[in-house]
């Protein structure tokens, strides 16, 4: 082999572009959210320096490391809400009496009506909630432990890192919850406002204390465009109502809670459901001829 040929041999080795094989996915959900580690220490920082300082100085590197090793080099399919109760030891705070709102199917709704604690604290923002919301995680044995190409949905398997994060949260939020407390539910899912195997059946109501627990206020909000599927006092709301009732909780039942129905109106402005109406009576055009049966009784 000719000395100019082993050269061109040894460049083309040198400078092809390498190929890397890309991973398969094994689950059908989405993969770790990159930069996992900055996202949660991020989000600590920006929410007990920013987004509510009251509730004092947390470790957030501790409580990133607590939070990593409750799935890092596991099986995604066996971590159990237990294995995250360092997490929530060093991350949990108190709810300020009166200000826990539980929802269904009304996320957007909720934060933008709580304001960002300033209003009401529903679950995404508190600490534990805050770190979490909207990301995905799931470990692998080999490499770095995180599996960044797909995690386990619930449907795929229960025990799940997301799923059982989630679980433990719920049921430490409902048991700080105290005073009156909010519930609101969508009134125009055509799958019920309050399903017996949603998050709010499940890892909240059963975990409220009622001798914490004064009231529960039930919110039923229609989108603005509709349908009225559901209110009080009926379907899946009925149930609900029927299980405090059973428990022994008072509680008070409102469809479209109208604070809240004006915060839908602000995207909404001319549609019907937004358009005000005057609650006084018009007064009748006085003409001439009536002032002097009007003035007569100034004058005795």
């Amino acid at each position: 082999m000719s000395v100019g040929l082993v050269f061109w041999l040894l460049v083309l080795l040198v400078f092809s572009p390498m190929v890397v094989p890309q991973e398969t996915a094994l689950w059908q959900g989405d993969g770790t959210t990159a930069d996992l580690q900055e996202v949660i220490i991020g989000r600590c920082y920006n929410y007990i320096r920013v987004v509510n300082p009251t509730i004092g100085e947390k470790n957030c590197t501790a409580i990133w490391r607590a939070f990593r090793d409750a799935f890092i080099y596991r099986d995604p399919c066996s971590v159990t809400p237990a294995d995250y109760q360092t997490f929530i030891s060093l991350s949990y705070h108190s709810i300020p009496p009166n200000k826990a709102l539980f929802w269904e199917k009304t996320k957007r709704l909720v934060h933008r009506y709580s304001d960002l604690t300033r209003r009401m604290m529903p679950l995404g923002e508190t600490l534990i909630g805050w770190l979490g919301d909207d990301l995905a995680w799931c470990g692998r044995a080999s490499g770095d432990g995180l599996d960044s190409v797909s995690c386990p949905t619930t449907a795929e398997c229960e025990h799940n890192p997301v799923e059982s994060f989630w679980r433990i949260a719920s049921t430490t939020y409902a048991n700080l919850s105290s005073g009156v407390i909010q519930v609101m539910l969508n009134g125009s899912v055509t799958d019920g406002a309050f399903p017996e195997n949603s998050f709010f059946a499940n890892f909240e109501l059963p975990y409220l204390r009622k001798d914490e627990v004064s009231k529960v206020q039930i919110w039923v909000m229609d989108d603005i465009e509709g349908p009225d599927v559901e209110s009080c006092g009926n379907k899946s709301v009925h149930n609900l109502q029927q299980i405090l009732e059973q428990q022994g909780f008072q509680y008070t039942c409102t469809d479209n809670y109208r604070p809240v129905r004006i915060l839908q109106c602000v995207d909404s402005s001319s549609h019907p459901a937004c358009l005000c109406s005057s609650a006084a009576p018009a007064l009748p055009l006085l003409s001439l001829q009536h002032l002097p049966a009007l003035l007569l009784p100034m004058f005795h």
